[in-house]
């Protein structure tokens, strides 16, 4: 796979910009603030229709402008796509692949997959476990579209769950029962996938950290989750009067988590900056071989400033894994 082109408008701090990339390494090179992470993030747009960074459209829109334009092209196979993506103010979000406009914007993630690395990811350990559960949906819609539905179905009567907590009234307990059959299913596809994901990543992750480190620390990462053989059904069931003290749903796979550690402690409290820094890093590098044994082939890596506050040992780690 390989973007051979892209054309920005509107974008960011860009007003009008076209760039040609190579099919193999491309560096962006320039003083803080011209806009290099800015490219990274168009390229991010164009496979997953997001933003890395920011989950409201119009903040990517230049300053005085009320609409961006994202074009790019495409080779995989021999075979050129050109896709197309531009936002408005008050307005749908339009993505077109060769023309034609995307009845959903999920039928395009994971064609042309991506693996962002950033100094943002630091609030993949410091953050909260949203954080983490992003992380894990980024992987996995990827390269399965059964668990993008999935997680799209949950959320929505997750969101509908929650109002009618909210609302209360007389018929709130049969409601909340049609919701959690409708959650129930979608819960177990979503888990499955994430336990099973865990399970593949923690060979590859524990590899890339011991060699970036030089077998410094000892890592792990756990999944956890309310799910795991128990009755999801039962688990709503039971909590309901804890969900209504609480006005949420306090049962569920949007509560779940990964536990990340080093030397057996906690790494958001027990890490360095820099041991936290070859963890993510590391993490990520796991994320780009996981993608590419899935999909058959590899996604596009995106560095941006990774290499502040690593040693010279650790950068030159990190280049020879990153070109293998």
């Amino acid at each position: 796979m390989h973007l051979a082109r892209i054309e920005l408008t509107n974008f960011k701090n860009y007003e009008e910009v076209a760039l040609d990339f190579s099919p193999g390494f491309n560096c962006f090179v320039g003083n803080n603030g011209v806009g290099k992470t800015n490219i990274l993030d168009a390229v991010h747009y164009l496979s997953l229709t997001k933003s890395f960074f920011n989950n409201s459209d119009s903040l990517s829109i230049r300053y005085g402008e009320d609409y961006f334009i994202l074009k790019g092209m495409f080779e995989k196979d021999g075979v050129e796509d050109e896709l197309f993506c531009a936002f408005q103010k008050q307005k749908q979000k339009v993505f077109k692949l060769n023309g034609k406009e995307y009845p959903r914007m999920s039928d395009h993630v994971g064609r042309y997959p991506v693996v962002m690395l950033s100094p943002a990811d630091s609030m993949l350990i410091t953050g909260g476990s949203e954080e983490r559960r992003r992380f894990l949906n980024r992987i996995i819609s990827q390269y399965d579209p059964v668990y993008l539905k999935a997680h799209m179905c949950y959320n929505k009567a997750l969101m509908q769950r929650n109002r009618v907590i909210r609302e209360g009234g007389p018929d709130t307990d049969s409601m909340l029962e049609i919701y959690d059959e409708q959650m129930a299913p979608e819960a177990e596809i979503i888990f499955r996938a994430r336990q099973t994901l865990t399970e593949n990543l923690k060979p590859l992750f524990s590899s890339y950290y011991e060699k970036i480190s030089g077998r410094a620390e000892q890592v792990s990462i756990r999944y956890r989750s309310h799910l795991g053989g128990e009755d999801y059904i039962a688990q709503l069931a039971s909590s309901r009067s804890r969900d209504h003290a609480m006005q949420f749903t306090t049962l569920g796979i949007h509560r779940d988590d990964l536990v990340f550690e080093i030397d057996g402690h906690n790494a958001k409290t027990a890490a360095s900056q820099g041991q936290q820094k070859s963890f993510i890093v590391a993490l990520k590098l796991a994320k780009f071989r996981l993608i590419s044994m899935m999909n058959g082939f590899a996604p596009a890596l995106l560095l941006d400033d990774i290499f502040d506050k690593f040693d010279h040992n650790r950068v030159e780690e990190i280049i020879r894994l990153v070109g293998s």
